[in-house]
């Protein structure tokens, strides 16, 4: 199947329309999270057990705190939130590709 056939499914492209709206909400959610006082119960658990700030990072994040550095807040959400999304999308999109190859 061409690359062409395959974005030409009516399913991909209601998918893709889904995720970007999703996408375009991640900030709402993002300032509405701050506005009640919400953590994360991770974070909330870290932080009783003093295993938050306690050490440095394994590893460092390239979107930390959903965000992408630079920007303002809820811009900054949301591009973290197209970029993780295509991210995905192009990883899954090509492993899929390779996994069809195989069959």
């Amino acid at each position: 199947m061409s690359v062409r056939e395959y974005w030409s499914r009516q399913w991909v492209r209601r998918a893709l329309v889904v995720l970007v709206v999703l996408a375009f909400l991640a900030p709402v959610f993002g300032v509405a999270a701050e506005r009640v006082g919400y953590t994360e119960p991770l974070e909330v658990a870290a932080d009783e057990t003093g295993a938050s700030g306690s050490a440095d990072p394994v590893i460092s994040s390239p979107l930390p705190d959903y965000s992408v550095s630079g920007l303002p807040g809820p811009l900054g959400t949301l591009a973290s939130a197209l970029l993780g999304s295509a991210i995905v999308l192009v990883g899954m999109l090509a492993l899929s590709r390779l996994l069809a190859r195989e069959q």
